[in-house]
């Protein structure tokens, strides 16, 4: 998802009452205006709605003039109301212009703390992944964990692909070893929750390290992990565009019911043409080159998005933390992106070879 999405922090399709990134025909909730003498329209409501209310008790209340006169007082008492995004919007545009700022400058101005960044951002990762996973019962070990994703980093930094595959295999050791003093019953519980968590948030997320480390000055692989981001960003809005306005058939009813097949080509054609001019002129690459990352950067990134949205429904959470003002948690922010930077990687590779 973009940093600027409308619906960032919230996973497509898991509100059905909100447009999302590749919707068609979804309910318009308009922010509603209320008039002293007018009764409001319930459905079109979308500030908190405040408890113990007697319309239940009472159902000839519910038309009443009392009840719009009752909105419009809290509409005139400054009560917050909600946005059609069902957020906080200028919270959540003053996050993500943070968050780009805080890569830009890590990448641009002191490229090497972009490492700092990038563990941050898994270390925080891991700790929502772990706290997500309690509900369906598994207590993943955190402090391991939580080590492991310094190790993995610092390694990928250090040495290469292959010492990150080694911090992996230490991370996913030490967790085992970890649950093992606690019986046969918590490690078996448990052991599918830490190669999970240590796998899609550290493991993967390292790649953007060695896609740092893949350029073969500091001026290319800056730009390599910007046009990856950018790539990101393009598909999002893309898809999202052209959901609202062209939107018809659904993508993934049962995972994401708000995504539509036309909404996904408007995700692939955006990211690829934008690619392709980017990769041109930021990094001298042929156009075909730059059509071709950012076709399959779309699709690994709608994937990312449509596995986290899969993970989130089956833990019955909306938001992996609300860490993010306006964005729900970092895990939000990086579902996407964290099959992105591996698939970029290689991607790279390949050009250089060719």
């Amino acid at each position: 998802m973009s940093y600027l999405d409308p619906r960032a922090g919230r996973a497509s399709g898991d509100d059905t009452g909100v447009p999302a990134p590749y919707s068609y025909g979804a309910p318009e909730v308009a922010v509603p205006t209320w008039h002293a003498d007018e009764p409001a329209a319930p459905a079109a409501e979308t500030t908190t709605p405040e408890p113990a209310v007697s319309d239940e008790s009472n159902p000839d209340e519910s038309n009443s003039p009392d009840k719009g006169q009752r909105r419009g007082r809290r509409r005139a008492s400054g009560k917050p109301k909600g946005s059609r995004a069902g957020r906080n919007l200028p919270a959540a545009i003053a996050v993500g212009v943070s968050l780009i700022l805080v890569v830009l400058a890590s990448l641009l101005v002191y490229p090497k703390a972009f490492l700092a960044v990038i563990a941050a951002a898994a270390g925080v990762g891991v700790w929502e992944m772990v706290q997500a996973l309690k509900k369906s019962g598994a207590d993943a070990p955190l402090i391991p964990l939580l080590g492991g994703t310094v190790l993995m980093i610092g390694l990928a930094w250090f040495d290469g692909p292959d010492a990150l595959l080694l911090g992996l295999a230490v991370t996913l050791l030490a967790s085992v070893i970890w649950r093992i003093a606690d019986g046969a019953a918590a490690f078996k519980r448990d052991f599918t929750a830490s190669v999970l968590t240590a796998i899609y948030v550290p493991f993967l997320l390292s790649f953007a390290v060695l896609l740092v480390l893949s350029g073969p000055d500091q001026h290319t692989h800056s730009w390599r992990v910007l046009c990856t981001l950018f790539a990101v960003v393009l598909s999002d809005t893309g898809g999202y565009a052209a959901g609202v306005f062209l939107g018809k058939h659904k993508m993934a009813p049962s995972i994401s019911p708000g995504k539509t097949w036309e909404g996904f080509a408007g995700s692939i054609s955006a990211s690829a043409i934008g690619s392709a001019l980017l990769l041109y002129f930021l990094l001298d690459i042929p156009a075909y080159w730059g059509l071709l990352f950012g076709a399959v950067i779309s699709i690994v990134a709608v994937i990312g998005d449509l596995a986290e949205s899969m993970l989130k429904r089956d833990l019955g959470v909306k938001d992996m933390s609300n860490l993010l003002p306006g964005h729900g948690g970092v895990m939000d922010r990086l579902d996407s992106i964290l099959f992105a930077v591996p698939t970029a990687y290689v991607l790279f590779a390949l050009i250089a070879a060719n």
